[in-house]
């Protein structure tokens, strides 16, 4: 089950810096760059098997530490950045907690592979209809 945006909120650590970019001077001076570290073993709201399940299939950006982080720096503004983060972690976890149906395979119709044959033989004949008839000399 998706945690709730609160329960996010509570379990994640935001780190500021500045960024590059856009800016002017404003780069300089203004911390508006964020990344949100997100503890994957630390959560309450996650079961084992949805850990397990996170863990599998976000290993390549967890850190040595289990630590997962995700940086914006798209924006000016260090609020927009921070909401842009945890949108981010959401649908990430949306993504990797998502669990796809099993394919059953259908039967094909009779009616269909009646179809089938049938334009099968038509085209057959059609075809041997073209052919120049035998001749009685067999030349």
């Amino acid at each position: 089950m998706l945690p709730t945006r609160e329960e996010i909120l509570k379990s994640v650590t935001f780190k500021t810096s500045r960024s590059g970019g856009k800016g002017g001077q404003n780069v300089n001076k203004v911390s508006s760059k964020v990344e949100l570290i997100f503890a994957l073993e630390a959560n309450d709201y996650l079961s084992e098997e949805e850990k397990t399940l996170l863990k599998s299939r976000l290993e390549n950006r967890l850190d040595s530490e289990g630590l997962l982080h995700i940086v914006s720096q798209e924006d000016r503004s260090q609020l927009l950045n921070k909401e842009k983060t945890v949108a981010k972690l959401i649908e990430l976890l949306k993504q990797s907690l998502h669990v796809q149906k099993r394919r059953k395979p259908t039967k094909i119709p009779k009616a269909v592979i009646q179809k089938r044959l049938k334009n099968k033989a038509v085209n057959s004949d059609r075809k041997k209809s073209r052919k120049a008839p035998n001749t009685l000399n067999g030349e």
